[in-house]
């Protein structure tokens, strides 16, 4: 099983009387942010070692036991030692550290003590010529005994670190590409709100599907951090793209539908940077809500699509592609969570993005054909991946 480390002890640079663990990002803190990732990764155990318990701490402790997962919070290796399950491998991540999924999930299945290393870096500790800690460590919990044997007085964060590194624990150097996309120790509040900032583009940067990968996150680096700094809720920019979705959808029903198609585009655009949102401030409800509206409001607007162009060529053709394409869509879906998905799956998102331009240029027929296509071949993917997984 694997145990997540975590440290509360160290000061903010720039706020008095805060801890750094407990600065913001995006909506929450930065321990809860940390926690999110290893939960993520796998953790089912998350312990906090706390110098102070301030509100802002206890907050963010609270909030993450009501992840259905054991948290708690202890002032010491000792104590460590008593809470950790004698299985666990323990990841450790440095107090301070904002970093991505990608950084945990290459640190997650280490057999041996594993050290994340940097040739340069002012902000955590050298352990060797060239090479200082870069923040993330996985490790066996005789490495937090062997600390337990040393004088109290010692500092519990270094002592842990030079005991690792004394045995002989490998090194995994840090991608360049990780620290454009966020990666580092910051305790300074504004330069963590921008490192969090790219950790998000970063991690929307990482979704296979195309939808995601090419239009979502290029949007989100637009959007985000004025959205962030001004302190939208999710909720308004939900509430934006349930509007546009609804006059959409009457704008297609009315025969309007080019400009219905518009709004629909815009619609999804708003809803994925809710999502975005509420998923950076742990809002699961409203994310949950979300992932469901999209595909919901797509299904929609191609059916009316179909219904409508039908209607206006007095053809059952247009209705007949329309329904191909939600079943189609519907089934692969269902499919996406068993197999690997390439990076052309055709997500939900992905149908109004073809109906849009062939809408526009007077041939929505084709766009619904294209559309009825790109997913009947997505799900014949998905049958073979599936009928190959299964050794069918």
């Amino acid at each position: 099983m694997l145990a997540g480390l975590l440290f509360a002890t160290a000061d903010a640079s720039d706020r008095h009387d805060t801890l750094a663990a407990t600065l913001p990002v995006g909506g929450v803190t930065l321990i809860e942010f940390q926690a999110r990732l290893l939960i993520a990764a796998g953790a089912s155990q998350i312990i906090v070692v706390v110098s102070r318990l301030t509100p802002e701490l206890l907050g963010a402790i609270n909030r993450l036991s009501r992840r259905g997962i054991a948290v708690d919070a202890v002032r010491g290796p000792a104590e460590v030692l008593a809470k950790l399950h004698p299985l666990a491998r323990v990841m450790w991540l440095a107090d301070g550290l904002m970093t991505t999924s990608v950084m945990i999930e290459a640190m997650r299945d280490r057999d041996h003590d594993t050290l994340l290393v940097a040739q340069t870096g002012d902000e955590l500790e050298r352990i060797g010529p060239g090479a200082v800690w870069a923040g993330i460590a996985t490790i066996d919990p005789q490495r937090i005994a062997d600390v337990v044997k040393l004088p109290a007085d010692y500092d519990f964060a270094s002592s842990l670190l030079r005991v690792i590194a004394q045995r002989g624990a490998e090194h995994l150097p840090l991608p360049e590409t990780a620290v454009r996309e966020g990666h580092g120790v910051q305790r300074d509040s504004h330069a963590l709100a921008a490192k969090g900032r790219a950790a998000l583009v970063a991690a929307l940067g990482t979704r296979t599907n195309w939808v995601d990968r090419f239009l979502v996150a290029p949007l989100a680096k637009l959007a985000l951090p004025p959205l962030v700094a001004r302190g939208v809720p999710p909720i308004a920019l939900a509430g934006l793209g349930g509007m546009f979705g609804v006059s959409g959808l009457a704008a297609i029903a009315i025969g309007w539908l080019a400009p219905g198609m518009a709004a629909i585009v815009l619609a999804l655009a708003f809803l994925a940077l809710a999502d975005v949102l509420a998923w950076l401030r742990d809002e699961r409800a409203l994310g949950r809500a979300l992932r469901w509206s999209t595909p919901a409001a797509v299904a929609l607007a191609t059916l009316l699509l179909g219904q409508r162009v039908g209607f206006l060529a007095a053809s059952a053709t247009p209705p007949l592609l329309a329904l191909t394409t939600v079943l189609a869509g519907a089934l692969a879906e269902r499919a996406a969570g068993a197999v690997t998905r390439p990076w052309w799956w055709a997500v939900p998102a992905a149908y109004p993005l073809i109906l849009l331009p062939a809408v526009l240029i007077g041939y929505p027929v084709w766009g619904l054909a294209a559309a009825a296509s790109y997913a009947a071949v997505t799900l014949g993917f998905g049958v073979e991946a599936l009928r190959a997984r299964i050794g069918g």
